[in-house]
Parts: C-alpha cells; sequence; structure tokens
C-alpha cells in the first residue's frame, strides 16, 4: 500500500475485501490492532475520530461531518459502522466504532422513526440498535489486541459494567460457533481455541470538561505554597478513576484472577485510564506553556532527549526514581511530575503487542498465562473476514447458517440489556392473576359473548392498573387468548336467541338432524335450543289452550304447534287455505337475496297504481285474489258489474288482471320468510303463518253470552257489533240507486254519509221501502303469556260487560283505527317485569244476509322500516252465514331475521294492525 492510500480510512468490509499488497520490508512484522469505542459529547468538540488523527499525526478523520461521507457516522449498511485505518509504518490498525451512543447517529435514528409509531414498537426500534452494536462490539473484543473506551465526561459510566457482562455472556454462547468457523484459519491452536488473538487489554480515556484546573496559588496543598503537590490534579483523577473501575469490575466479576478467561483484562502495574485535559481559552498562554517546559526540561536534563514512545518510559522511570530517592532533580515541573500524552499512554501497551512480551496481567497466587499472538496482516484479515461473516455481515451461504445460529443467542442479551422489559414482564406476569380473578368473579357456569366482553373489559381494567412498561401489549393479547380460551372451554352458552329474544340456556351445542338423537354426552353435545321459557296458546279456532316452548324456529312458533293442536281439536272445521309451495323437484333451495332485492321496485310501482284506486287504497296487493276467491265462491259482486261500464274503466280492468307469476307460483324456488311487503312476487313460503277457520254458522255465537272458550276473562269476551244497512232492491228502484264510495256499490266505512237513508231529505218519496239492517261481530282477541285472553274495544280498552245483552260499543272504533299488536295485560302479577298480551285472533261472525264482508289483514311489528306482514292472499271474501276465525302468526320474521317484542321502555304504537282490516259490500240478490 502507498502512503497516498493510508491517509484514508474506509469501511471494515471494504478493508477485508481489499487486495491489499504490503511492502515487502513490513510483509513479514507483526500487527497490532487497537479498537476504539465509547460515547460522543453532545456538545460541539473532538470525537472519537480525532484520536486516530492524535495518535497517527495525521487528518484522517474529519471533525466536522466527514465522517458521513466517508461512511463512517451513520450509514445504513452494517459495514459502515467500523471504520478502518492502517498505519504501516507503526504496524497498528486502527478500528473505530460508531453507534448510536453518538450524536450524529442518534440524529439519523430519531429521524427514521415514524411519527405514529407506539411506545412499543419504538422500544423495539432502539433495542434493536443495542443489540447491533452488541454484536459490533463481540467482534472488536474478539480481533483487537488494544481497546480504547472514549467517554465525553471524567465520570465513568456504570452502564459498561451491564453491557461487559452481556458480552461476555455472549461470547460465551458463541464461542462454539465462532470456533467452527475459524478452524481452517492459518492461526495457533489457542487462537483457534479462544476465538482471538490474546485478552485484549481495555484502557479508558476521558475528556475533562473544565472543572477541574491547576491552582496558581498553591490551594491545593491546604493553604501552603511552600509544600508542592508530587501528582497534578488530573494525574490524582486518573489514579482515582483506575481505583474505582477496578473495584467495580472485580465486584461483578467481570474482571476475575485469571486473564483468559475474561472478556478483556486491565494492567495491573501500568496505566490504564487517560484523562484528556481541557483546551486552554487561551492558545497563545497555552503555547507560552509548552515552550516553557520544554526549556525547563532541556536545562534539568543534560542528557539527549529522547522523543516517542521512550519518553513515557524514561518519565515513569524518573518519576519512580524521584518518588523513592526524593531527588529534586527528577524530570518535574513546578514540584509537579510531568504528565504523558495520550499517544505516549498507548504506546507503551501497544509495544508490547510488537515486541511479541504479550499481557501478563493475571492476579492471584497461582497466576496462569494468557496466550498472545501477534499475527501477520495476511493471517489477521483471513480470521477478520471470517469473524465478519458470522457475526456482522453473512454474505456466504456456508455461514449464513452459523449467523442464522449467532442471531439466535442474541437473546440471552434480553436478561442484561433490556431491564425495562424485564421489569415490564415481571409487573404484567403479577398483574395477569389479578385480571384472571377479576374475569372470572361472579360468573355463571355458561354465559354469553355480551358476558365475556364485560368481563374482559373488567379484567382489561384490573390489569390496566397493576402492569407497565413495553410488556403491556403483549400481556394484554394474552389476556385475551386466556380468557377466550377460559370462555370456550365448556363455559360458552349458545348463542342463539328465541322469537321471543331470550337466549338457549344450553351451552355451546349443535342441532340434531333429521332422524338423529340427543346426545349430551359428545362433545360439542347434540341438543335442541331450549330458553326455558314456557307460554299458554292457544289453537287455530280458540277452543283449546296448551302450553308451548318458547320457540327458536318460525315453523315452529306458526305451524307447528296449531297442527298439534288441530288433531285434537280443530281438524275437522271448514277452512279456507291459503296458497303454501308445491315443490316440482326432490330439492328445492330458497330464493337468493338477490332475486328478492330486484323485484322490490315493482312491487313499490304497483302500491302507487294502488293508491289511485279508492277500493283498494288499505290493500297491499291488487284485488284479483279476492276476486278469484269470489269466483270460487260462486259469488258475484258489484265491482264486476261496475267494470264493465265505460268511462275508460277498461284500462283498470287490465291493471286488476292478475300477471302471470301472481297465477303460477314458483314450483322451484320458496320464499325463506314469510310475506310481506317486501317480498318478490311468483314466490309462496312452505307453510302459511295464518289460519282462516269456521267455528260454524252465525248463529253459533250468542251475543247475550259471549265467547264460550277457555282463557277469557270475566265479562271480556263479548264480540263488538258492526251495524249495516243493507237497501231492499226491486225494479223500480233499481234505477234511483246510486253508487257508494267513488263508483262502486260498496258499503264504505260505517261513519259515512249514506244516500237514500231514513229520514234523509233526498225526495225519494213514498215508494221507497224501509232500509234494512244487517249486523256483523267482530272482536279483536288478545292473549298473554299466561293464557289470559280478552276482547279489545279500542287501542287502549278492555271488554268489559258486566250484565245481559252483550257489548254496547261498536266495531267501527276497532276498524276505523290502527289496532296495536301489543297491550299491556290486565292482570300483571307481581313481576316487576310488565307483562305484554298479543294480538292473536280475529273472530267475525257474518250474517245470512246479501252482504260481503272482505278480509285483509295487516300487520306492522315494528318500527319503520320494518315491513308490513300479510297472508299469502289478500283480500279475502267470506262466505256469509259464518264464525269465522283469523288466526294470527305467533312471531313475525323475514328472510334476514326476526322481528321481536317489544321491550319494556319500546313505544307499543310501532307494532300495529292496519286499518282497513274488514270491508263491507252490498251484494247483488239472485235473480227472482
Amino acid at each position: 500500500m502507498k502512503e497516498a492510500n493510508m491517509a484514508l480510512s474506509v469501511s471494515i468490509g471494504a478493508l477485508l475485501q481489499a487486495d491489499l499488497v504490503e511492502d515487502a520490508a513490513y510483509r513479514d512484522d507483526g500487527l497490532c490492532v487497537v479498537g476504539i469505542f465509547g460515547k460522543s459529547s453532545v456538545q460541539p468538540g473532538p470525537l472519537k475520530e480525532s484520536l486516530i488523527n492524535t495518535l497517527s499525526d495525521k487528518h484522517i478523520f474529519s471533525l466536522f461531518g466527514g465522517a458521513e461521507e466517508g461512511g463512517g457516522g451513520g450509514g445504513g449498511t452494517p459495514d459502515s459502522h467500523i471504520q478502518a485505518f492502517y498505519n504501516q509504518e507503526n504496524r497498528v490498525l486502527y478500528l473505530v466504532l460508531s453507534s448510536i451512543c453518538d450524536s450524529r447517529q442518534l440524529l439519523q435514528a430519531c429521524q427514521s422513526l415514524s411519527g405514529g409509531i407506539g411506545h412499543s414498537d419504538a422500544h423495539d426500534f432502539w433495542k434493536g440498535l443495542e443489540r447491533q452494536h452488541c454484536l459490533h462490539l463481540l467482534y472488536m473484543f474478539s480481533v483487537c489486541h488494544v481497546l480504547l473506551l472514549v467517554h465525553p465526561n471524567q465520570t465513568f459510566d456504570v452502564n459498561y459494567d451491564r453491557l461487559f457482562r452481556a458480552l461476555d455472556a455472549l461470547r460465551q454462547k458463541v464461542l462454539p460457533l465462532i470456533r467452527s468457523a475459524i478452524k481452517d484459519c492459518p492461526v495457533s491452536k489457542e487462537w483457534k481455541l479462544n476465538c482471538r488473538p490474546c485478552p485484549p487489554r481495555l484502557l479508558f480515556v476521558f475528556q475533562m470538561n473544565g472543572t477541574l484546573k491547576v491552582s496558581g496559588n498553591g490551594s491545593e496543598s491546604g493553604g501552603n505554597p511552600d509544600k508542592p503537590k508530587k501528582h497534578s490534579p488530573r494525574r490524582r483523577l486518573q489514579h482515582a478513576l483506575e481505583d474505582q473501575i477496578y473495584r467495580i469490575f472485580r465486584k461483578s466479576r467481570v474482571l476475575t484472577n485469571q486473564s483468559s478467561n475474561c472478556l478483556f483484562t486491565v494492567p495491573a502495574n501500568q496505566a490504564f485510564v487517560y484523562v484528556i485535559p481541557t483546551a486552554d481559552e487561551d492558545p497563545v498562554g497555552t503555547l507560552l506553556d509548552q515552550l516553557r517546559s520544554n526549556c525547563m526540561l532541556s536545562e534539568q536534563d543534560s542528557t539527549t532527549l529522547v522523543t516517542g514512545p521512550r519518553r513515557y518510559q524514561q518519565m515513569r522511570r524518573s518519576a519512580r526514581q524521584s518518588s523513592f530517592s526524593g531527588d529534586s532533580n527528577s524530570v518535574t515541573m513546578g514540584g509537579q511530575l510531568v504528565d504523558c500524552s495520550l499517544k505516549e499512554f498507548l504506546w507503551q501497551h501497544v509495544e508490547l503487542v510488537l515486541t511479541k512480551k504479550g499481557f501478563d496481567d493475571s492476579v492471584g497466587r497461582n497466576p496462569q498465562p494468557s496466550h498472545f499472538e501477534l499475527p501477520t496482516y495476511t493471517k489477521w484479515v483471513q480470521v477478520a473476514s471470517r469473524l465478519h461473516q458470522v457475526l456482522i455481515n453473512n454474505t456466504e451461504e456456508e455461514i449464513a447458517e452459523l449467523a442464522t445460529k449467532v442471531q439466535s443467542q442474541v437473546k440471552v442479551l434480553e436478561g442484561f440489556l433490556d431491564a425495562d422489559t424485564k421489569f415490564s414482564e415481571n409487573r404484567c406476569q403479577k398483574a395477569l392473576p389479578l385480571a384472571h380473578s377479576a374475569y372470572q368473579s361472579n360468573l355463571p357456569h355458561n354465559y354469553t359473548t355480551t358476558v365475556h366482553k364485560n368481563q374482559l373489559a373488567q379484567a382489561l381494567r384490573v390489569y390496566s392498573q397493576h402492569a407497565r412498561g413495553v410488556a403491556f401489549q403483549r400481556y394484554a393479547l394474552q389476556l385475551h387468548e386466556d380468557c377466550f380460551k377460559f370462555w370456550s372451554n365448556g363455559h360458552q352458552l349458545c348463542e342463539e336467541r328465541s322469537l321471543t329474544d331470550q337466549h338457549c340456556v344450553h351451552k355451546f351445542h349443535l342441532l340434531p338432524q333429521p332422524g338423529e338423537k340427543p346426545d349430551i354426552d359428545r362433545n360439542p353435545p347434540i341438543l335442541s335450543h331450549n330458553s326455558r321459557g314456557r307460554s299458554t296458546s292457544s289453537c287455530n279456532c280458540g277452543r283449546k289452550q296448551a302450553p308451548r316452548e318458547d320457540p327458536f324456529d318460525i315453523q315452529a312458533a306458526n305451524y307447528d304447534f296449531y297442527q298439534m293442536l288441530e288433531e285434537k281439536c280443530c281438524g275437522k272445521l271448514e277452512r279456507i287455505d291459503f296458497p303454501v309451495f308445491q315443490p316440482s323437484t326432490p330439492d328445492p333451495a330458497p330464493a337468493c337475496d338477490q332475486a328478492q332485492r330486484l323485484p322490490c321496485d315493482a312491487s313499490g310501482s304497483a302500491d302507487t297504481d294502488r293508491l289511485k284506486e279508492p277500493n283498494t287504497a288499505q290493500s297491499h296487493t291488487p284485488g284479483d285474489t279476492s276476486l278469484s276467491l269470489a269466483l270460487s265462491l260462486g259469488q258475484s259482486t258489484d265491482s264486476l258489474g261496475a267494470y264493465g261500464d265505460g268511462d275508460g274503466t277498461e284500462n283498470q280492468v287490465q291493471q286488476k288482471r292478475p300477471s302471470l307469476i301472481d297465477r303460477q307460483p314458483s314450483t322451484v324456488e320458496y320464499l325463506p320468510g314469510m310475506m310481506h311487503s317486501g317480498c318478490p312476487k311468483g314466490l309462496v313460503p312452505k307453510f302459511s303463518s295464518w289460519s282462516l277457520v269456521k267455528l260454524g254458522p252465525a248463529k253459533s255465537y250468542n251475543c247475550h253470552t259471549g265467547l264460550e272458550q277457555p282463557g277469557f276473562l270475566p265479562g271480556s269476551s263479548f264480540l263488538l257489533p258492526w251495524d249495516l244497512v243493507i237497501r231492499s232492491r226491486s225494479e223500480e228502484d233499481a234505477g234511483l240507486m246510486e253508487p257508494l264510495d267513488g263508483g262502486t256499490s260498496s258499503w264504505p266505512a260505517p261513519n259515512k254519509t249514506l244516500v237514500g237513508k231514513r229520514g234523509s231529505t233526498a225526495g225519494l218519496g213514498r215508494s221507497r221501502r224501509r232500509d234494512d239492517m244487517a249486523r256483523v261481530y267482530v272482536g279483536f282477541e288478545y292473549e298473554d303469556s299466561r293464557g289470559r285472553r280478552f276482547i279489545s274495544c279500542g287501542p287502549d280498552k278492555i271488554v268489559k260487560v258486566l250484565g245481559p245483552g252483550g257489548a254496547k260499543d261498536p266495531a267501527t272504533r276497532v276498524l276505523n283505527t290502527d289496532m296495536p299488536l301489543y297491550i299491556p295485560s290486565p292482570s300483571q302479577g307481581r313481576s316487576l317485569k310488565p307483562h305484554f298480551a298479543q294480538l292473536t285472533h280475529l273472530f267475525i261472525v257474518v250474517p245470512d244476509a246479501p252482504l260481503e264482508v272482505t278480509l285483509n289483514p295487516q300487520v306492522q311489528p315494528g318500527p319503520p322500516p320494518c315491513p308490513v306482514f300479510h297472508p299469502e292472499q289478500t283480500d279475502l271474501v267470506l262466505p256469509p252465514d259464518g264464525l269465522w276465525v283469523l288466526r294470527f302468526p305467533f312471531s313475525y320474521a323475514t328472510e334476514r331475521g326476526t322481528c321481536y317484542p317489544p321491550k319494556e321502555n319500546q313505544p307499543l304504537n310501532n307494532y300495529k294492525v292496519l286499518r282497513g282490516i274488514l270491508r263491507a259490500t252490498t251484494a247483488n240478490p239472485p235473480p227472482q
């Protein structure tokens, strides 16, 4: 290497990869490796790199920004953390380690952190940099003979004791891996066994911060200026630091009697602490003091002045002579021993290496000599290159496995370096049992997700009161997992809720398949849902009551229970069946959600058309269904004749005409829920949730005794009368008849004024006969969960008949208003929770008269946007002379979920049966 190239510093990776050709004069000489590490001051001043400039008398490192340009300060690769300078003349290789302990790299690390990073992530980032720094230090302690620890003040940092103990533990762990890496290198067996040329000697370099200065008035001698001190304050500080450092390392067993087993050694008979004096603020005075000291030294010493490293030995010898013999002609300055320079301080240790004497730093009664080897540059490069690949930068494939194993051993550093994490883990581990106890307190054996979340929140509150530090989040996640495991391991309650909004009391289980028997012993068990809720309900006709389990599906609620009672009570009664799904394939499928959403616009347009027609304003679907039912029963209505007249009624007939999809329901897909206003056309459910049966003829109801059925409260089983005027029609007044209710001979709501009614001033004369009256009886029957039944005569009133004569309240009030679906039960009992009675039956007594009663039930079981439910066939014309019973569904559900009953704090007016459930029209008499 030429002199021009030696004045530059390169990274350790570039130095090891470079093909260096040494001069023939130095090729066989040994090489001393000096490593420099430590901390730099935050204040502007000399850095670690400036020591190389002082030791080599060359400007190698720039003090202002040169490190980044040369790759030494804060480069991104691991190679750039160690800078190398080879002084071939003196046979010394300098290695300078930079880390986050230096202000420049610390600034770059802070800039690389993102703004939104969490506390735990930031802690991991800094600890990752610290572990990387430890690996670099381990490399330095494995390839260097002498190491300089640089500190920016004159106080020893006791954190180095913890760092060196961590490095020693890490070195013992990775020593077998390093041996296998350098086993083929041309070095001695001791080097291969100990993985280092010798136990390195550690020296300490401190920088004085200006507080300690030599006093000129002799105050250091206790006020006696005639008695000078033998040592300067700086030298006394060095001696005190040496004693302090040695005592600390011996107490922590970083230093032991046998130096070969230690991470490093310190000399027993030589100085290993050097304090750099503070730069004087007066440069001229500094130069004069140096000139004066040189002149005094020349006058006192008649012999030839020796410069260089031997000057330190001469001063030490003179100092020892003066101290033992008390000779006043020794090398002194104002009565004090002359302090050596930094180069002289270091060179006394380097000379021991270059002269192959080695370090004999073992102490005790039987000190064991430590191994020592002075390698040539070529041998050192081979060993250093292998160690660099294993510890720092694994580039070769055969070394990659060893490097991975080394990285796995870095965990041993956590117990020494990461005291914050260790404290946090201990604290969080103590908080976990407290959190577990808080979670399991007052818990039932099986509980739901809501209870689990509430208990988990309470456990986290207890945990957060005691847990601290960076491990908080990790152990909080463990608390989540532990609580979830406890809950799911036999304590999880079935999450299925019944149609009355009560959850199943069984623990997590599977439902039995068709033909499969329940099995409690299986894991999870096979059971049917059960909420332990029981209620009493009436059958389709209302003549029999039976207890029922709380249903969990709509078929059990609205079909299976009533089918079971039909076998015992009303199976042989005349009924009007609603259309249901008739499959044409062995495996029919429910309609998909997309098919159910698309026809909603079409149904909305149909509703708009219906609102234009007075007779069907309260109906959900067009009147074609009632039309087909009337034709099937052999009836003829006035509405048919009205559509036959002119004035554009043909268009209305076309609008009323049923479409093909209405007349032919699908036989492949069925409706998964119940019929409601948002259902697509052409789909019907597999079963009907409604029932319409005939208890008997009209005379089977006695208005004086009421309904003779079980469960009714006293005096509340009487139906409400609905008096309708039926005009006698003959040939002479057929032409005088005027349409009612906007175009058809229909009887409107009972409160409307009637044309030709008795007492009117229509001027029809005496040719009119008296009008005939027809009485229809209507009763909205409610039933609570205990089987208590009653008839309502208004939204907030119950029928109460105490004497003979039947109910006096007319039915017009209940027919012209929206009746509630749920009302408070009149018999609440002792429970604090209110009981609601639900509308379950509608009783209609149709007389044997020329009158058509059209049934069109529409139920809205919840606040908007809850849909309106209706039977599979609307506008049903009830045949005359009959006591008809319409049974409402027990529960209401769509394909998207269940419409639950109201809670105690919800308004009941959102749950209602829409007005217009019954509509009466006059019918043409049969021809005479």
